[in-house]
């Protein structure tokens, strides 16, 4: 067998193992649809201590991972028409000051040196980047890219895929949601839909200055209540979280990812569609102020429209209960419904009139000051809290 055919079979083995390792992303890619995967160790992958990806450049490198499809192994140059990306991004920041942000933010991994002792390898992940310039101050034409060997490594090793879809890609308004949406979407699928990290790790992972948030509850506030907001909106799963203290210094969190049901799936497709204008509103609950063009209604034609819906209100058997107006006296077994259960599906399996009970002694007279999605929000935060400093009944 001469030298050219042994190189010849190496390369046909090197195609079928990468063949095997990115089918999912080049049958995702001849689909055509909204759908891509970011392979499984480019998500795992931390960042360098204080670095981190802002939103935008985040964004563009789903977007070179998405256009790039089953060939992002491959030694060779991958290209986008800048159009293509601000179709996703209508922000104020150039194009080139995304791939520069690419160009120096590092990645870690564990790794052995030349000696064979352990060792951290630090790397980037774009190798080289093209960018056209046809007039100035406009940003038209293409943008060409390059991934270091380190990148291509990372996928061509990758057996596991996060099935990630563009829309909600570019839906997010925080990196760190989209860095938490890359990790469910890694382990939706598996046995145990389970992310167990320290605190150290979850800041590496998400990209988390380390002086940043130095209070948990700041964090808690600032990093995951907005990225579970934002990913139970736009993602095609949910998300939850376990706490576990060492004292009272929270050490480890539990990430905890379930897939939607079909009605909350359909609820997700149809907010994907609409304008991202009104999206906190909408998650919030809030009603969104329309102007709406239409002719003008004579002004006695409104008194009569209004006269009447106001004496079908006023009707005590028309009127409809608002939900979380109040919180219960007694059990929410009865009349708190909507309490109930929120407090089964966040108290962990505690009896929930124990915790309702536990509420009102924390919260006294703040209690009736609240209502509607403030009220609701605080009662799940603190059945969540229940059960993250108490474990299982």
């Amino acid at each position: 067998m001469g030298e050219s055919d042994s190189v010849l079979i190496a390369d046909d083995e090197n195609e079928v193992s990468s063949a095997r390792a990115m089918r999912v992303a080049a049958a995702l890619a001849r689909k055509g649809g909204e759908e891509f995967v970011k392979p499984g160790r480019l998500v795992e992958v931390r960042f360098v201590r204080g670095q981190s990806l802002s939103l935008t450049a985040s964004r563009l490198l789903a977007l070179m991972i998405l256009t790039a499809g089953g060939d992002a192994w491959r030694d060779v140059s991958h290209r986008m028409r800048k159009s293509d990306i601000r179709r996703g991004h209508k922000g104020n920041e150039r194009i080139v000051d995304m791939l520069e942000e690419l160009h120096r933010t590092l990645f870690a991994e564990d790794d052995k040196s030349w000696r064979g002792k352990r060792a951290t390898k630090r790397f980037s992940l774009i190798q080289a980047s093209w960018e056209e310039v046809e007039e100035e101050g406009k940003e038209t034409g293409w943008i060409e890219w390059q991934f270091t060997p380190d990148a291509r490594r990372l996928i061509q090793e990758s057996q596991t895929y996060a099935v990630m879809n563009r829309q909600a890609v570019l839906g997010f308004r925080s990196a760190y949601s989209l860095k938490l949406y890359e990790e469910g979407a890694l382990r939706l699928h598996r046995r145990q839909p389970i992310w167990k990290v320290d605190m150290v790790g979850l800041r590496a992972a998400l990209g988390i200055d380390p002086e940043k948030y130095a209070d948990f509850a700041q964090l808690r506030r600032k990093v995951l209540q907005v990225a579970k907001a934002e990913i139970d909106q736009l993602a095609h799963f949910t998300v939850e979280w376990d706490e576990i203290r060492r004292g009272r210094a929270v050490i480890e969190l539990i990430f905890r990812f379930a897939p939607k049901d079909a009605p909350a799936q359909i609820e997700t497709v149809d907010e994907l569609a609409r304008h991202a204008s009104g999206r906190k509103a909408r998650r919030e609950d809030s009603v969104e102020d329309l102007a709406i063009a239409g002719p003008t209604v004579a002004p006695e034609l409104i008194g009569r429209l209004v006269a009447d819906a106001t004496s079908k209100l006023s009707a005590p058997d028309r009127v409809p209960r608002e939900k979380f107006a109040a919180f219960p006296l007694g059990s929410l077994r009865y009349g708190g419904e909507e309490f109930y259960k929120v407090g089964v599906e966040h108290g962990g399996g505690w009896d929930v009139d124990g915790i309702a009970e536990a509420y009102r002694k924390e919260m006294g007279t703040r209690l009736g000051s609240l209502k509607g999605v403030k009220l609701e929000r605080s009662w799940r935060g603190f059945c969540e809290s229940y059960f993250s400093r108490r474990g299982r009944p």
